[in-house]
């Protein structure tokens, strides 16, 4: 089973004003949709952009698996267990909160910051946070806590690649345009695609396209 969710079906967040615009694929804050709440481990797939300058606040995050992947700009991040970090393009940032971490996100450059910022629940709560950032990653990352396998994608338009037959499969469209299963549906910057069952998939570059694809194991095999 495959459900599209288009880049404006999204739901809209941050606050504008303040030169931060939000848009939420699934349930988030006061856009609450019993039917929307995660998808496999992912609990939200947010695209956010900071104006120069914005940025959010030091606020909490506990039991929870946080990636980020940098599109445009440079993320300036700070948490409260002694990290300082700017992740740039290309560059993938985890922050696993465990059993508490607070943390501050700001766009400290002079041109506009987006990045899309995923969180997963983890298998085992609590524990101490841990952090990480890998530079400039091409091919495929591991996140364990959440038994789920992040893909980059970077290719040609006419180019072929694989979706893995997972329990879950989630892909987001971050440039370009891909069309899934070669005739079926096109999908474009911010587009996901939710896919179940287990079958594999192909994603065909219809232009030069970059994606993030997720493969997670159902939670509750993993933890049964």
């Amino acid at each position: 089973m495959t459900r599209i969710q288009r880049a404006d079906e999204r739901y809209p967040g941050g606050d504008p004003a303040a030169g931060i615009e939000t848009r939420h694929a699934l349930s988030f804050g006061p856009h609450y949709d019993p039917d929307n709440l995660r998808f496999g481990a992912l609990l939200a797939c947010n695209e956010e952009r900071l104006a120069p300058g914005a940025g959010f606040d030091e606020h909490p995050h506990s039991h929870t698996e946080i990636v980020t992947w940098v599109v445009e700009g440079e993320l300036t991040h700070h948490d409260t267990a002694g990290h300082t970090t700017v992740v740039r393009p290309g560059d993938l940032q985890r922050l696993g909160s465990a059993g508490g971490v607070r943390h501050v996100e700001r766009n400290d450059a002079d041109v506009p910051l987006v990045f899309v910022q995923m969180w997963f629940a983890p298998l085992v709560p609590g524990g101490e946070p841990t952090y990480e950032v890998v530079r400039a990653l091409d091919g495929a990352y591991d996140l364990p806590g959440a038994d789920a396998r992040l893909h980059v994608l970077r290719t040609a338009a006419g180019e072929h690649t694989a979706v893995p037959a997972a329990d879950f499969a989630y892909v987001h469209v971050v440039r370009g345009t891909v069309r899934l299963d070669g005739d079926g549906v096109e999908l474009g910057p911010g587009d996901a695609a939710r896919i179940t069952g287990g079958e594999a998939h192909t994603l065909v570059a219809t232009t030069d396209a970059e994606a993030l694809i997720w493969e997670m194991r159902d939670w509750r095999k993993a933890l049964g």
